[in-house]
C-alpha cells in the first residue's frame, strides 16, 4: 500500500526514518512541545495524511525515537548479567558497551536532558534509574558497600554525562578519556591532588 503523498517508489521504513531524522532535528533545535507534527512534514515536503500514515501522533513519533535506545540499553544490560561470573571479563568492557550504546544514542539522551518532563509519558526517569541500579551491580556485585557503590555510579553516570557534557567532541576523541575516566572512578582515590583542591 502506497501512503498518501508517498511514492511506490519509496519504501516505508525509509520514510519513517526520514521523519524520525527530521524530528529529531527539529526538536533539538527548537524544542519536543514546539515542534508541531505539521512542521515536521513541511521539512520534509510531505502531506499531514502522509505523516500520520506512519506515526498517529507526535507521542507515537517520539516513543519510536527512544525505543531502540531502551532496546540496546535493555540487550547489554541482560547478555551481561546472564553470563557466569567465571566469564565475566571485568567491568572496563561494560563500561565500553555502555558508553557505545550511550554515544550511538546521543542525540536522544541529550533531548532526554533537556526535556525529561515532557518525556514523562514514556517512564524514562524510572528507567534510567533502574539501569543505573543494574550496571551498579554489574560493575561491583550485589554484596558491595557504600564505597564501592558509590563509585560505580559515579563511574557510570559521569560516563553518560560526558557525551551530554561534550557533543562536538568525535567519538574517537572522546571514548578512550571517557573510559578511562569511568574506570578511575571505579578504583577510587578520595583524596585529589593537593593543588586541585579549593579552600
Amino acid at each position: 500500500m502506497v501512503p498518501p503523498g508517498g511514492s511506490p517508489r519509496t519504501p516505508a521504513s525509509h520514510t519513517r526514518e526520514r521523519i524520525q531524522s527530521a524530528a529529531l532535528e527539529l526538536f533539538a533545535a527548537q524544542g519536543l512541545q514546539q515542534t508541531s507534527m505539521r512542521q515536521i512534514a513541511d521539512r520534509l515536503g510531505l502531506t499531514k495524511p502522509a505523516l500520520y500514515y506512519h506515526f498517529a501522533s507526535r507521542e507515537e513519533l517520539v516513543r519510536s525515537l527512544v525505543q531502540p535506545l531502551v532496546d540496546d540499553v535493555e540487550e547489554l544490560l541482560a547478555r551481561v548479567e546472564a553470563q557466569d561470573a567465571d566469564d565475566a571479563a571485568g567491568p572496563r568492557p561494560v563500561l565500553e558497551a555502555f558508553f557505545d550504546i550511550t554515544y550511538r544514542h546521543r542525540a536522544i539522551n541529550q533531548l532526554a536532558v533537556r526535556e525529561l518532563s515532557a518525556l514523562a509519558y514514556l517512564d524514562l526517569g524510572t528507567r534510567v534509574v533502574g539501569w543505573r541500579h543494574r550496571l551498579t551491580t554489574l560493575l561491583v556485585g550485589a554484596d558491595a558497600d557504600l564505597a564501592a557503590r558509590t563509585r560505580a555510579v559515579v563511574a557510570a553516570g559521569g560516563l553518560a554525562d560526558c557525551i551530554v557534557m561534550f557533543p562536538e567532541v568525535s567519538l574517537d576523541d572522546l571514548r578512550t578519556p571517557a573510559i578511562d575516566a569511568a574506570c578511575a572512578a571505579l578504583v577510587g582515590d578520595p583524596t585529589p591532588p593537593r593543588d586541585t583542591v579549593r579552600g
